[in-house]
C-alpha cells in the first residue's frame, strides 16, 4: 500500500530531528564503562491497516546493544531487538484481531545533545496476525521489514523517555500486496551505561 502524505511528513521530521544534533554538537560526549545495553517497555498506538480509521493499542519492549568501541562516525551503531503485541481496543467487527511482531536489526543512536538522543533503525522479523475466521483460516505469519526512529529524552540518572515511530511492511499479506501497520510508541528505557551529563 502507498505511504500517505502525513506519514511522509512524520518521517521527514524524524530525519531532520536526527540529523540536526550532528551539526550542533561541538565535542563528542565520552562515556566509558558499564554494560552497553538499553532496555525498555512502552505503550503503542498503531494503525492496523485493516480498513479506514482502524487503530489498536498494545505494549512494546526492546533491548539495544550499543558498543562504544566503533571508530569515528560508526560510534553509535548497534543492534536492536524489539517486539510489539497490538492486542487491545479492537475495532467493532474484527473482534479477533491481533498483530504481534518480533524484529531485530541495526540501529544508529547519535550522542546525546542537551539530554536528547535521536536514533534511526531498520529491523526485520516475523509478524503474526489473528483475524475473524474465513472457514478454518484465522491465523497467519509473514515476513516483516520495518524502518523506524525517534528520540530518547534523558529523564533521570539511567532513565530515558522514548518517543518512536515505526512503519511495517508485512510482505505479500493475503495476496500480492503488503500490509502496512504503522504507529507511535511512547515509553521508558533504562540505560545500563553511566549516566550522561546534560
Amino acid at each position: 500500500m502507498r505511504l500517505m502524505l502525513p506519514h511522509k511528513l512524520i518521517l521527514a521530521a524524524l530525519f531532520v530531528a536526527a540529523v540536526v544534533p550532528i551539526y550542533s554538537q561541538v565535542a563528542p560526549s565520552a562515556r566509558q564503562g558499564g554494560l552497553p545495553i538499553v532496555v525498555g517497555v512502552a505503550f503503542s498506538d498503531f494503525s492496523i491497516d485493516q480498513g479506514p480509521g482502524r487503530r489498536m493499542v498494545g505494549i512494546s519492549a526492546w533491548a539495544d546493544w550499543l558498543p562504544s568501541r566503533f571508530p569515528g562516525v560508526l560510534r553509535g551503531m548497534g543492534i536492536e531487538g524489539l517486539g510489539h503485541a497490538i492486542n487491545y481496543d479492537r475495532p467493532a467487527g474484527i473482534s479477533r484481531m491481533r498483530q504481534d511482531t518480533v524484529e531485530g536489526g541495526p540501529i544508529y543512536a547519535w550522542n546525546p545533545y542537551r539530554g536528547v538522543r535521536p536514533y534511526v533503525r531498520y529491523v526485520f522479523g516475523i509478524g503474526r496476525i489473528d483475524f475473524p475466521p474465513s472457514g478454518k483460516y484465522s491465523h497467519d505469519e509473514f515476513f516483516v521489514a520495518a524502518p523506524g526512529g525517534g528520540a530518547e529524552f534523558h529523564a533521570w540518572q539511567h532513565v530515558w523517555i522514548r518517543a518512536d515511530y515505526e512503519y511495517q511492511f508485512w510482505h505479500h499479506t493475503f495476496g500480492p500486496h503488503d500490509l502496512t501497520p504503522n504507529g507511535f510508541t511512547i515509553g521508558a528505557s533504562y540505560d545500563f551505561r553511566p549516566p550522561v551529563s546534560k
